[in-house]
């Protein structure tokens, strides 16, 4: 009925709790700071490694020293693209917090324009996370400063002190020499180097500098500086040095090149000069350019809008990659095709001004005509009617082949990312190209060097070097310390001395370019000028209206006329005729034996058009970016 009593609580009976409880406690204790020493132990002893290191990675920043980039000089050791000390100042974008506050700041202290403001803001949005953000380069002692005193007020922003790229003569050297730039976000993926996110480093993004980017890139070096927990430097600790990247040396004479690209002048074309012993390139200019050094610094979007939309396209290397209608330049290679053919250099043909093929009248550029006309005087006169009968008679495939074995459609093996090599015309080309069948008119046209047939400038140049000596000569931009002997083209020296006499007649005799001859005692140089009409003749006449509808102005030549060393080409856009051209050549020329005389006559000229490459640039860049910021009537209405 009722349930058992429980035992009486007794003073031993709790002494004998007491004591379980605390033994539990006590174990439980014992355990937790055994637990304690075992992993204090396992830290200290088998994980101190890697816990050292990350204690030593909070203490000690390690940051990479972009490599000084190897020079690009020309054959005597002169530089076309060397370094120079610089400040800059960047933004690493993931560290960026308040970028408005950030770029005001920056804006003020650095006196950033607009032009400035606006290429920052582009490539902020077009950077990833990692990727530094130029906000100036070359800055002032004082400027610098400046930054690194308010730098705690600047998250993201990362000051630096180091090397940048420097082209000593400019535009004269844009194209054949290229520019460095940031990598972008794709090439750091491609990449996944982490040098390609260090502030300053930059890679070749065109032309030479571009092609040899592993042999000038250098080993970047390394720097371990102590910081505080705030990321301010206390001191250094070690320094690894950078390896500067190689030297690559060119064929390029410096002062020819940089002459040749002053002496276009205003005009929109290109010149480039070969040695006929060697094959070495001895300046390849094409103007108008830029100035590699606005690109290596970070071009501004005004000066790049500039450059984009002239008419005379300063971004297009016209040396490699343009392509003209070579006009009479390729009446020489026509005669030789002859020749080697069977037709005798005393066939004689009458010139009347034109001549009929089928129904139609193909016109001479002479139209009163040049009587009767042998080879010798077909070239030196540049009868087009002479090469109009006889080509019909020899037909395109004998002129084709010789093209071809002249560099006509080569594409050379030069070290630049790419280049034109245009069109050596025939019946099958044109069948494959266009289904259709060649027709006479198709021969008439490719003689005097119109319709199908294109070529550049550098293809000129080596065509008039194979001319000049018989010999399979090669184009080269790099120095070599033994080059192949060249090979025999196997023409007959009669045919060799036929042709380069005609070619002597048209600069030193009764020929078209009379005004080419050299103002140097004993010293001749041969040559063929060249009209290539780009519309008809009905839309402003080839030589008037409206530039882009000017005939292009052609040359190609070589000299010593009696013991060939040069060769050349020189190509003038829309220059309305050879005489464009010609006189170019013939100043460059002088150049090569004469330097003083050359010079003297290349003063005259600027002062004429108006300063230097680079003062005309200023001038005209400046009158553009007025007139571009000037409101559309509409606007201002």
């Amino acid at each position: 009925m009722f349930g058992k009593k429980s035992p009486p609580i007794t003073e031993a009976w709790r002494g004998i709790t007491f004591t379980r409880r605390a033994i539990v406690v006590g174990g439980a204790q014992a355990a937790l700071f055994g637990a304690l020493a075992v992993r204090m132990g396992y830290i200290s002893i088998i994980d101190n490694e890697r816990y050292v290191l990350e204690s030593e990675s909070n203490r000690v920043n390690l940051t990479l020293i972009p490599p000084r980039r190897g020079w690009i000089v020309d054959r005597q050791g002169k530089a076309l693209a060397n370094n120079r000390v610089s400040l800059r100042v960047d933004i690493i974008p993931d560290r960026l917090h308040n970028k408005d506050l950030v770029l005001g700041q920056l804006r003020t202290m650095l006196r950033l324009d607009g032009d400035a403001m606006q290429r920052i803001e582009r490539d902020l949005k077009a950077a990833s996370g990692f990727q530094p953000v130029a906000i100036a380069e070359d800055v002032t002692e004082q400027d610098y400063a400046s930054v690194l005193v308010h730098l705690p007020e600047l998250p993201g922003v990362a000051p630096a002190r180091g090397f940048a790229r420097y082209y000593p003569t400019g535009a004269a050297v844009g194209h054949l020499v290229g520019y460095v730039g940031a990598p972008s976000a794709e090439e750091y993926q491609e990449a996944k180097d982490p040098i390609y996110i260090t502030p300053g480093f930059k890679i070749g993004k065109q032309a030479i500098e571009k092609y040899f980017e592993p042999v000038l890139r250098g080993k970047p070096g390394a720097k371990r500086v102590e910081v505080t927990a705030r990321g301010k430097v206390v001191r250094d600790l070690s320094t690894q040095p950078d390896v500067q990247g190689k030297t690559v040396h060119l064929t390029i004479d410096a002062d020819l090149q940089h002459y040749a690209a002053r002496r276009i002048g205003p005009e929109s074309g290109s010149v480039v000069v070969i040695d006929c012993l060697t094959g070495d390139l001895l300046a390849m200019a094409s103007m108008p350019s830029f100035d590699p050094n606005s690109f290596s610094s970070g071009i501004g979007v005004a000066e790049y809008k500039w450059l984009s939309q002239n008419d005379h396209v300063p971004l297009r290397n016209k040396t490699l990659s343009g392509l003209y209608p070579p006009g009479s330049t390729v009446k020489p290679m026509v005669a030789m095709s002859f020749l080697e053919a069977g037709l005798s250099p005393e066939a004689t043909t009458f010139c009347g001004g034109g001549l009929r093929v089928g129904n139609r009248v193909f016109h001479c550029w002479n139209r009163r005509g040049h009587g009767q006309v042998n080879m010798s005087k077909g070239i030196y006169q540049s009868c087009d009617v002479y090469f109009y009968h006889f080509a019909q008679q020899m037909g395109m495939d004998v002129i084709a082949a010789m093209a071809k074995r002249l560099g006509m459609g080569e594409k050379f093996a030069l070290p630049v990312p790419s280049q034109s090599f245009g069109t050596v015309p025939s019946p099958e080309w044109k069948m494959k190209k266009y289904d259709r069948p060649w027709a006479i008119s198709d021969t008439v046209n490719a003689t005097i060097g119109q319709g199908y047939m294109l070529a550049n400038p550098t293809q000129l140049a080596v065509m008039a070097s194979r001319l000049a000596t018989g010999n399979v000569v090669m184009p080269h931009l790099t120095m070599a310390a033994n080059r192949p002997a060249m090979q025999s083209l196997g023409f007959s020296a009669d045919h060799i001395g036929i042709v380069r006499e005609a070619m002597n007649q048209v600069v030193n005799g009764a020929g078209t370019a009379g005004r080419a001859r050299l103002p140097i005692e004993d010293v001749k140089m041969a040559g063929k000028t060249g009209t290539a009409q780009v519309v008809s003749l009905s839309v402003g006449g080839g030589k008037g209206g409206l530039w882009k509808h000017r005939d292009h102005g052609l040359f190609i030549a070589f000299a010593p006329f009696d013991a060939p060393r040069y060769a050349a080409a020189v190509v003038i856009e829309h220059g309305g005729g050879s005489g464009a051209a010609y006189p170019i050549a013939r100043d460059v020329m002088t150049f090569l034996f004469d330097r003083d005389k050359a010079m003297e006559a290349l003063t005259g000229f600027e002062t004429g058009w108006g300063g230097t490459i680079e003062e005309r640039m200023a001038r005209d860049f400046a009158i553009w970016k007025a007139g571009a910021a000037r409101p559309a009537p509409e606007d201002a209405a």
